[in-house]
């Protein structure tokens, strides 16, 4: 393997705690680029946090603090957005495979057109597996963006039979008069299995950002069938979220983002022998050396290669009348616009890339 190539695998999570700002086919200079593919922000969002919430949703002692857990878990995968710069557009085939202790994550980019990701994971110790697949689509309003997250992301507790679908908030850029990024929507998060579900509602600043409030998160937990709110929460994603008992008003931490993901380990390589040739950090490794050394130039021709790579495989497929067919995922699509992935295999293996617990 190339030294450089291996270099990517010491910076690339430089920045594990920053969300990408959206996945478009805008074709960015290095420059404007994070060192880092969209599938390693996607992944990090899982094996990035130093709070084991994905254990506590599946050692809790009934299927209210199990949900609790849950939503708890939800809120963590959002992460703040740097505005002016974005992390690289996976290319089709394109996988990303980590560890976390007993937790494997594999994500791998199924379709290009339109951009199209899938998340399988699975932790064996805690009988934990999460499905996710989705697709940001580009809205543009003059001096907006917006990007909406279509998808499903599906967090199974298998010792419970417990299945908890849900989706995610939709990314605002804002251009003018003040620049900016926010998640921005609302998500629900339910479980069929025990009729419990939950709404999140996350808002951004005003538009001149005076009178609203940064990264705030507003919502509740209820019954399905009733509507009876259990707990209501309230509070700032990137620091606290609160959650209080509507029967007896006592108020308790849900949330507490300084706990969750500070600390972070960087990711090591392992074993060089079993990475995949379609790994992120490999495939883009030429052009990290050099956003990482500022030659911006042989980043540059670097990222025009891969990209032209891309365009001739895509022709040539066209031209013999070839479809690519996903490795690790089965693609179909949805009545409602959307995009179903299913994994091919049971379980996730170990990965090569390990972040220490």
């Amino acid at each position: 393997m190339d030294s450089g190539r291996i270099l990517s695998f010491v910076t690339f999570a430089r920045e594990i705690h920053v969300a990408p700002p959206l996945q478009t086919v805008v074709l960015l200079p290095p420059l404007f680029n994070m060192p880092k593919s969209q599938l390693q922000c996607y992944g990090e969002s899982v094996y990035c946090i130093e709070e084991d919430i994905l254990s506590k949703c599946s050692n809790g002692k009934n299927n209210l603090e199990r949900f609790v857990n849950v939503v708890a878990w939800s809120i963590s995968t959002n992460r703040p957005v740097i505005f002016g710069v974005a992390p690289f557009n996976p290319v089709l085939g394109e996988t990303h495979h980590a560890s976390r202790g007993t937790l494997n994550v594999l994500l791998e980019q199924v379709s290009h057109h339109p951009p199209v990701s899938a998340l399988h994971a699975t932790d064996e110790k805690e009988n934990v597996e999460l499905v996710w697949c989705q697709s940001a689509i580009a809205k543009f309003h003059g001096a907006s963006v917006e990007a909406v997250i279509h998808g499903k992301r599906q967090l199974k507790l298998l010792n419970f039979g417990e299945n908890y679908e849900m989706n995610a908030p939709r990314l605002l850029i804002r251009f003018f008069p003040v620049p900016g990024a926010d998640w921005v929507g609302n998500v629900r998060i339910k479980c069929k299995n025990t009729g419990l579900e939950a709404e999140l509602c996350y808002k951004g600043n005003s538009l001149l950002r005076l009178g609203g409030s940064s990264r705030f998160v507003k919502g509740r937990i209820f019954y399905s069938l009733s509507m009876e709110t259990i707990y209501d929460i309230e509070g700032h994603w990137d620091r606290i979220v609160t959650m209080k008992d509507v029967q007896s008003g006592k108020k308790t931490v849900l949330f507490n983002a300084k706990e969750a993901i500070s600390k972070l380990e960087t990711p090591v390589l392992k074993d060089p022998k079993v990475l995949l040739p379609t790994e992120s950090a490999f495939v883009w490794g030429e052009v990290n050396q050099g956003m990482l050394n500022k030659n911006w130039e042989k980043a540059k021709a670097a990222k025009k290669g891969i990209e032209e790579r891309e365009r001739k495989l895509a022709r040539e497929r066209k031209s013999i009348g070839d479809s690519w067919v996903p490795k690790y995922f089965n693609l179909d699509y949805t009545e409602d616009g959307g995009w179903e992935c299913t994994p091919k295999h049971k379980r996730v293996p170990p990965a090569p890339i390990v972040v220490s617990p």
